[in-house]
């Protein structure tokens, strides 16, 4: 039979001790042996014992979280979304200098293109009167409350231009006063124009100033009207009356030549040739047809017709 060493037992004892079972100093040696056996069993499993229960005691482990899932593939742009995306971009200066395209076109063709001749004279200032006038007779001269003067119907109703002069001096009223029906042409194709038969017309001798009054009629005349100036119909009273420098308005622009009697008239000459201008006179008188007596060149004055002032 082996014996024991002691150091073993002791060993033992204390391990027994440990686990609560006790320890026997004097246990018979069989028993020590037995016990010696049983005593490293525990041991072996005491070892063995101690982390898995140590592992049963501990915090619960952790899981992997789950893995989200795969996010689905996004829908690819339309044709013309992926076309817009591509085209190349108009950088933004270049967006105000298209902007000033026009601006400096128009710039462009006014510095190529010669201004306008601009009328001097009679014409130049009655273009600016004739403000006072456009209400009534359009602001081109087609006419509305008051007749119109373009395509020559002006001229038709005052052939001779003291007749037209006359009637925008005095106006309706003073006509209708002194009696005076037909202030035109009374010869006028299609019958002559009779006083108020459209619309009334002002008077303007206390409005507008002589000066005012002929260069308004040239331009009614001569710009509205279509009278040719050049041809032998009208190129006397264009020179007299209308031209630039012309005698009888720059008599009318420095003195009271409209309300003169026709004794103190003294004729012009016009490019040689004696005018003669039949005065206004102080009231209203009949209008003359085409070649009658008032005015004209190489023939005195003389007055007879009537007129409808400016239309």
């Amino acid at each position: 039979m082996t014996e024991i060493p002691e150091h073993l037992l002791k060993r033992s004892r204390e391990r027994r001790a440990a686990i609560g079972k006790g320890g026997d100093a004097t246990a018979p040696a069989g028993d020590a042996e037995a016990g010696g056996d049983a005593a490293g069993a525990a041991v072996e499993k005491s070892a063995t014992a101690a982390p898995a229960a140590a592992a049963a005691t501990g915090p619960a482990g952790r899981t992997a979280a789950a893995e989200p899932p795969a996010p689905k593939p996004a829908k690819p742009d339309p044709q013309y979304v992926v076309a817009a995306k591509q085209r190349r971009k108009v950088p933004f200066w270049a967006m105000a200098t298209l902007s000033l395209m026009p601006v400096w076109g128009f710039m462009y063709v006014r510095a190529l293109t010669e201004g306008g001749e601009v009328a001097e004279g009679p014409l130049g200032e009655g273009a600016a009167v004739y403000a006072n006038c456009a209400s009534c007779h359009g602001g081109g001269g087609g006419g509305g409350v008051g007749y119109g003067f373009t395509e020559g119907e002006v001229l038709a109703t005052f052939p001779n231009i003291e007749d037209q002069i006359r009637y925008v001096y005095y106006g309706t009223e003073q006509y209708n006063l002194a009696g005076v029906d037909i202030y035109g042409n009374p010869e006028r194709e299609g019958g002559p124009h009779v006083t108020g038969a459209q619309g009334v017309m002002p008077g303007f001798g206390g409005s507008l100033s002589d000066e005012e009054i002929v260069s308004v009629i040239c331009h009614e005349r001569y710009t509205l009207g279509g009278a040719d100036p050049t041809s032998e119909e009208y190129a006397a009273e264009f020179e007299a009356w209308c031209a630039e420098g012309a005698p009888v308005f720059e008599e009318i622009a420095t003195g009271a030549l409209l309300l003169e009697s026709a004794d103190e008239v003294e004729p012009f000459d016009i490019n040689g040739e004696v005018f003669f201008v039949s005065p206004i006179g102080p009231e209203p008188i009949p209008g003359t047809a085409p070649g009658g007596a008032i005015g004209g060149a190489g023939q005195p004055t003389s007055q007879g017709g009537n007129d409808e002032g400016s239309g």
